[in-house]
């Protein structure tokens, strides 16, 4: 307790707490956007609580790896090396992580091209998966971002109260994003492809940053932030030239 109140009193603290939310919130997105694409897959009646299970798995992994801090810097001791370049257990579960997201981003374009091709409607239909099948997915994902997103935090303070509240509250916010997001998502199709090709980027990405090419997050999400305007001016066109479609007279 008295801890928390020499850090409510230092305002060092509290720029490093908004940043860590600003960071954590960032982070979370990639893993939400997962999240929501496997679970708009499961029968509607168990969305809601896989988005749940999901995102209260992202939360243990992250306070659980939080508790282990000088195990979560071993993680960054390199291991072995290879062409010159020495791999750390952090660095083959980035490796891991993307190549997983990599496959799974690959396999869900293929069905929503593959069900375009044989019954003709487009994005919007998918192929079901069991709750079983999908929370064991996105708590591998989990364990990927939650990873990556601990060493950043670690990396950019010592108090441990800090970087707790800033996991809290980002995934707070994540919480309440969920459900919007999946919503939005499932009646844009082609948002899906779009969230598809981001979650292929983000794994190349984690390789990338496992084999020791760092790239600059910001020059990802500035993309990405791109990409989803030029998709919303598409979704606007479309809109106004259905307009005058539904108000001509019959």
């Amino acid at each position: 307790m008295d801890e928390l109140l020499i850090l409510a009193r230092d305002p060092n603290a509290w720029a490093a707490l908004i940043t860590l939310i600003v960071m954590e919130v960032v982070l979370g997105i990639d893993n939400l956007i997962f999240i929501s694409i496997l679970t708009n897959k499961l029968p509607a009646e168990q969305q809601r609580m896989a988005r749940r299970i999901g995102i209260g798995l992202a939360v243990v992994l992250r306070l659980g790896l939080l508790s282990g801090v000088a195990f979560i810097a071993s993680l960054t001791t390199p291991v072995f090396s290879l062409l010159g370049h020495g791999f750390s257990w952090r660095d083959l579960i980035l490796i891991g992580g993307g190549l997983f997201l990599i496959y799974k981003a690959t396999s869900e374009i293929h069905d929503q091209v593959s069900e375009e091709d044989e019954h003709g409607t487009g994005a919007g239909e998918v192929l079901r998966v069991s709750m079983t099948s999908a929370i064991g997915q996105i708590l591998i994902l989990d364990l990927v971002f939650s990873l990556d997103s601990i060493i950043t935090a670690v990396g950019m303070t010592d108090d441990l109260p800090i970087m707790i509240i800033a996991v809290l509250v980002a995934v707070s916010l994540m919480l309440l994003a969920a459900d919007p997001l999946a919503r939005f998502i499932g009646n844009n199709p082609t948002i899906v492809m779009l969230a598809l090709g981001f979650l292929m980027m983000i794994g190349i990405t984690l390789i990338a940053d496992g084999m020791g090419f760092h790239i600059p997050k910001g020059y990802i999400y500035a993309a990405m932030a791109f990409s989803a305007f030029v998709e919303g001016l598409n979704m606007m066109a479309r809109r106004a030239r259905r307009k005058p479609l539904r108000n001509r007279p019959r």
